[in-house]
């Protein structure tokens, strides 16, 4: 349960103020159709943050938990001063394909504008972190439709209420938190041993 909660908090708060946040708000103003919209930015989110987490996943096994928590600490830190910085959509983000529908357009514009985000980057570091993988990636893209699918319906009048710098600033505590707790569990490792 532990994986769950965390993963879909760090994820919503990460998600604030995101560039795919952006592309949600970005493709509801142009397809005016939410429905699809949402059911896109969720199997987009799924595909994209079970790669991420079967990543992580992959990563720990490979390099063993000592030198993953140096990793994972110095990620969590790194993601602490990612957030932040704003992001800013790239026009080729918004382009969707001639011809795809509004939820295929969707799927594979969030796709795409999710690769290498920091929500991806933070759910293979979770990925990495708990057990079991299936809880992670359930609570990541939760943590994404909690983000997401309100700027879809409800657009503009949220963006505008919720101040932003503060979410990051809570997020990159949380973060900063994160990466000195695994820190420290690494340098407590190394001592044992």
């Amino acid at each position: 349960m532990e994986a769950f909660l965390l993963s879909t908090g760090i994820v919503a708060l990460a998600e604030m103020g995101d560039k795919t946040q952006l592309l949600s708000l970005v493709l509801a103003a142009r397809f005016k159709r939410p429905w699809p919209i949402v059911a896109g930015i969720l199997v987009a989110t799924l595909l994209n943050h079970a790669l991420a987490g079967a990543a992580g996943a992959w990563i720990m096994a490979a390099v063993g938990p000592t030198v993953m928590r140096w990793v994972l600490g110095l990620s969590f830190v790194a993601m602490a001063v990612w957030m932040l910085i704003p992001d800013k959509l790239d026009a080729d983000e918004v382009k969707a394909s001639r011809g795809l529908g509004v939820f295929a357009a969707t799927t594979w514009a969030f796709f795409l504008a999710e690769m290498g985000d920091k929500t991806q980057i933070a759910t293979i570091a979770l990925g990495a972190q708990y057990e079991p993988l299936f809880a992670v990636v359930i609570g990541t893209t939760l943590g994404m439709m909690i983000a997401n699918a309100p700027v879809v319906f409800f657009g503009d009048a949220i963006t505008r209420r919720v101040p932003i710098k503060v979410v990051h600033a809570v997020a990159a505590l949380i973060f900063a938190a994160l990466g000195v707790f695994a820190l420290w569990g690494a340098n407590t490792l190394l001592g044992a041993q």
